[in-house]
């Protein structure tokens, strides 16, 4: 699939989330297109899996465009960008979870922020 077919396929999936939950989250449209699997989500989400790119099923430069072509829609649709904590399931101490290898800050902030309609 291409950049182009891609970008026409995450506004459709935007499009289709925003009407069900009312925002958008990098997870949620990567589970929507079938990138992530609720199982590994799940493994995740009870810090079983190290960060979340590690199970995501599209490489790096796709992860990226997907990333950056919502922040481009939440701008165009002015969607109001909401920071979220993600933190381990489960009981005891729950720590931040990462989504990326690099453990990067701001990699980490375009994949934690929701994209909700004002």
């Amino acid at each position: 699939m291409n950049k182009l077919e891609l970008a026409k396929l995450v506004d459709l999936k935007v499009n289709e989330l925003l009407e069900e939950k009312g925002y958008v989250s990098v997870v949620d449209l990567l589970m929507r297109l079938d990138y992530l699997s609720k199982a590994d989500y799940e493994q995740w989400r009870y810090g079983r899996i190290e960060y979340l790119e590690k199970v995501c099923k599209v490489n790096l430069s796709k992860l990226s465009f997907i990333n950056k072509h919502l922040r481009q829609i939440s701008n165009d649709l002015n969607l109001q960008k909401s920071w979220t904590y993600y933190k381990e399931y489960g009981k005891g101490n729950k720590k931040k979870l990462r989504f990326s290898k690099s453990n990067d800050e701001r990699i980490e902030k375009y994949y934690s922020t929701h994209h909700v309609l004002r």
